[in-house]
């Protein structure tokens, strides 16, 4: 089954993006002349996405007027402590429902086909409990860590090695199943500890994203967003890029 739902992380309080993010809640920072959070919600939108649930903590009100008034756009606002990205959608399951789920982090933009459309086309629940969008490292525009995962031959992501598949950078878009999330003892915790659990079952697998992509985690990270969609629009006419096979 194709998702119908998805939740967007937008609680986070942006520590990386300061001291934009002492004023400006991260989802509202400015690429491209648009809020980072409308960006998310048109990819998700073009792929017929029919609910959208999304988390707010730090600096609150200005999302929430912000998506005000939205008819497609749930918010859930957390109080007191923030979830962190798994118990936050644990927390929103009662808007979610139990299906599996998109979900996607409010500070990337992308490039190309569109993402949730790839995830969706590549989706087999009998094979998969989770599916994420990965890119190569080389094609991460913004980032800077070691990279996530390595890509087997049959698609399955495995624990990055010497002697192993290239290193995959999680490009902030996935489907997940939400059985698992009952499992973990904790209120506050990580998605992470989620894929961890399904990697150890075989059951975590990637689709390589044939566009752009863009972590926007650092101020100087906008002008390198705004390039690659500048990119983007002038490439528009050579024809559209589709998504792997």
């Amino acid at each position: 089954m194709t998702p119908e739902n998805a939740m967007v992380f937008a609680a986070g309080f942006g520590i990386r993006m300061r001291p934009l993010t002492d004023r400006i809640p991260k989802p509202m920072i400015r690429v491209a002349g648009r809020p980072l959070i409308d960006h998310a919600l048109e990819q998700l939108r073009g792929a017929g996405v029919a609910r959208i649930v999304v988390n707010t903590h730090h600096l609150a009100e200005q999302i929430e007027s912000h998506l005000g008034g939205m008819s497609d756009v749930t918010v859930i606002r957390e109080t007191g402590r923030i979830l962190d990205t798994g118990g936050g959608l644990r927390n929103a399951l009662p808007l979610l429902g139990d299906d599996p789920v998109f979900t996607l982090n409010a500070d990337y933009v992308w490039s190309g086909p569109n993402p949730f459309r790839c995830l969706a086309a590549a989706w087999d629940p009998e094979r998969m409990d989770g599916l994420m969008l990965m890119l190569p490292r080389d094609r991460a525009t913004g980032y800077r860590g070691p990279g996530d995962f390595g890509l087997g031959p049959d698609g399955r992501l495995i624990v990055p090695g010497d002697s192993g598949p290239p290193v995959m950078v999680y490009a902030g878009a996935q489907i997940l199943k939400t059985g698992g999330l009952a499992d973990i003892p904790e209120s506050v915790f990580s998605v992470k500890v989620v894929w961890a659990n399904l990697q150890a079952d075989s059951r975590l697998f990637g689709v390589v994203h044939a566009g752009g992509w863009a972590e926007v985690g650092r101020p100087e990270a906008i002008p390198l967003a705004e390039a690659l969609l500048r990119r983007a629009e002038a490439e528009t006419d050579e024809g559209p890029v589709a998504c792997p096979e």
